[in-house]
């Protein structure tokens, strides 16, 4: 069938967690239908990923969308009491764009990612998909304890109209998808269990063990690191947890690697951590480390960190929030704990116990091979969208 794929971000280069989402779900698409890609982008987009997302596209619209616009679309959806993550991504123009596309292309269904761009489809009278990825209203409240004071009144408003949205839009399409069972239990909607859980999944060809590889971070913990959550989980590391360790391992280093560190986070870097900044090969930071961490406080859904930690067969410690999605068990496949002195001890131990950091390691690449692929991700994502029954 035709199928056309809206999302807010144009999916390649991979730097982000929706970014990796969708680019797979068009790859394995791609293998039952004509995708039609139709992207949104806020700055300009490279020929080179064009080109790449034309290998699993009959076509790649690019629509783009300036600061001014996106501030002027913020300032409309703030008094029309819609969300701002809504007038963010929602444009008069690009709307009139996507109509006469949806014209042109006359699809069977659409897909579509992020309620950001719900506005632009809700009413259309096609089959359509949402996924819905992340439960945005939970994420946002769960930011709000981290921010400056002045912008928590702001956040506030914006999870409250979030929840709202999120409900408003729920029976606007005809499927909907999340990452994850906790995502789907927090989800503000009486019908929640309509929502089917699809997980997020690994290139097991691209991430796979390096068993060559040296040894030479003690440490390391990966993401974009301009999202909240994983500035809050690097903050912690660094202030928290580095001291207890370092009472230990005096030389430990700690290597916090991704994309667009803000400055509060470059300025974390010592003689015993490492910030990265944008890495070219994320391959290379999994590979020299003896230990994975996850210290999430705050955020939802599935880390991808985790999956291509085990998959590279990198011993992993997390928390009991980003567990909860991930479903490994405790002492077998990943070592879990809350606070700064239990996640420290993880962490001595792992670094004192070679063997047992090993088997550790075995165990979550058994665990993750079995249970996350991107395969077994499209093949419940091309059921649910071919047995797609119109209301």
């Amino acid at each position: 069938m035709r199928l056309v794929v809206l999302l807010p971000r144009v999916p390649y280069p991979i730097e982000k967690g929706d970014k990796l989402r969708a680019y797979n779900f068009i790859r394995e698409l791609s293998q039952y239908h004509e995708i039609y890609l139709f992207a949104i982008a806020e700055t300009k987009v490279k020929q080179e990923s064009i080109n790449n997302l034309k290998q699993f596209c009959k076509d790649v619209h690019v629509a783009p969308i300036s600061k001014m616009n996106i501030l002027l679309n913020m300032t409309k959806a703030f008094f029309q009491g819609l969300p701002l993550q809504i007038g963010f991504y929602t444009s008069p123009k690009i709307k009139n764009d996507f109509n006469n596309y949806i014209d042109k292309v006359k699809p069977d269904q659409i897909f579509c990612q992020l309620i950001r761009v719900a506005e632009y489809v809700k009413n259309l009278d096609i089959p359509k998909t949402i996924d819905i990825q992340d439960t945005m209203s939970l994420n946002i409240k769960r930011n709000i304890k981290t921010l400056q004071a002045f912008l928590r009144p702001i956040y506030k408003i914006e999870a409250k109209r979030l929840q709202k949205y999120e409900c408003d839009i729920f029976e606007k399409f005809d499927n909907k998808i999340l990452i994850s069972q906790p995502d789907r239990d927090a989800y503000p909607h009486s019908d929640r269990a309509e929502i089917k859980i699809i997980p997020n999944g690994v290139d097991f060809d691209f991430f796979h063990p390096i068993l060559d590889a040296q040894k030479v971070n003690d440490v390391v913990f990966t993401g974009n690191m301009g999202y909240i959550p994983n500035i809050d989980a690097s903050i912690f590391l660094v202030k928290d947890i580095l001291p207890i360790v370092k009472e230990k391992y005096p030389d430990v280093k700690f290597v916090i690697a991704g994309a667009n560190p803000p400055k509060k986070l470059r300025k974390l870097a010592s003689d015993n951590v490492i910030v990265t900044g944008w890495v070219e090969d994320i391959r290379n930071c999994y590979a020299t480390a003896k230990v994975f961490i996850a210290p999430m406080r705050i955020g939802t859904g599935l880390q991808n960190k985790l999956l291509e930690a085990m998959a590279m067969k990198i011993p992993c410690i997390t928390t009991p929030l980003a567990n909860e999605a991930l479903c490994a068990k405790t002492k077998e496949n990943i070592l879990v704990a809350k606070s700064k002195d239990d996640l420290a001890a993880h962490i001595i131990t792992l670094l004192e116990n070679k063997e047992y950091a090993d088997k550790l390691a075995d165990n979550a690449y058994r665990f993750v091979t079995k249970s996350y692929s991107w395969e077994q991700a499209g093949v419940m994502l091309n059921d649910l969208i071919i047995n797609t029954v119109k209301k």
